[in-house]
C-alpha cells in the first residue's frame, strides 16, 4: 500500500516532524560539504593523470633549462680561463712593456738586417676594461725590401700581441734601402695599483 505524501496535514508543532526537519537540513549541509570537499565531479582518475602529466611537462622543462644554464656556466668558465691564459701568453705586463719590446724589436730588426731608429711610444686606456690598456708605438727603419719584408715576418709571428697599424715606405735617392715609418699597436695589462 503507498502512501501519498500530503504536506497540508503536517503537524509542523510535533517534535517529531521537527526533529526530521532539522535531520534533512543536516543530512544536506553534510551532503554540500562533502561535494565541496572531495570533488566527485571532474575529480576522477582522469583528471589526476592529466595534472601529472602537466606536472610532468614542466618538471622536463625546468630540467631542460638547468641543464642549459650549467652548459653556459661551463661555457664562461672555459672562457674565463681561456682569456686568462691569452692574455698572460701575449700581453706584457707594463712594468716591463717598454724594455720587453723595445728589445723583441730591436731582435727583429737585426734578425731581419735593418736599422731600427729611435721608437715613440703612447699608450691609452681601453674603454671598458680596467686592467688592459694599448701602447702605440711609433718606430722608423732603414733597409732593403727582402730585408724589410723579413722585418714584417717576424713581427707578425712575434711571441708578443703586435699589430702592424701602418707602414709607409719611401725610397732613398740613393742605394736600394728604404726609409719605413711604422705604426704597431700592442695591449699592456694593468696590475692593481699601478697607473696610465
Amino acid at each position: 500500500m503507498t502512501r501519498s505524501f500530503n504536506l497540508a496535514g503536517v503537524k509542523w508543532r510535533d517534535p517529531r516532524v521537527a526533529m526530521r526537519v532539522l535531520l534533512g537540513v543536516l543530512l544536506a549541509a553534510n551532503l554540500a560539504a562533502a561535494v565541496i570537499a572531495f570533488k566527485p565531479f571532474g575529480g576522477g582518475a582522469d583528471d589526476l593523470r592529466r595534472q601529472r602529466q602537466d606536472l610532468q611537462r614542466q618538471l622536463a622543462q625546468l630540467q631542460a633549462q638547468v641543464k642549459r644554464a650549467r652548459s653556459i656556466a661551463g661555457k664562461v668558465q672555459t672562457a674565463r680561463s681561456e682569456g686568462d691564459k691569452f692574455l698572460d701568453g701575449y700581453v706584457t705586463d707594463r712594468r716591463v712593456v717598454t724594455s720587453t719590446i723595445q728589445s723583441d724589436l730591436f731582435q727583429m730588426a737585426k734578425d731581419a738586417g735593418i736599422t731600427l731608429l729611435p721608437t715613440t711610444w703612447n699608450s691609452e686606456p681601453i674603454e671598458g676594461s680596467d686592467s688592459l690598456s694599448m701602447m702605440t708605438i711609433n718606430a722608423g727603419c732603414t733597409g732593403t725590401y727582402g730585408n724589410l719584408v723579413k722585418f714584417v715576418n717576424l713581427v707578425d709571428k712575434s711571441n708578443r700581441f703586435l699589430i702592424i697599424e701602418s707602414l709607409v715606405a719611401a725610397p732613398q735617392q740613393n742605394g736600394p734601402n728604404l726609409n719605413v715609418a711604422l705604426k704597431i699597436d700592442t695591449f699592456i695589462k694593468e696590475r692593481p695599483g699601478e697607473t696610465l
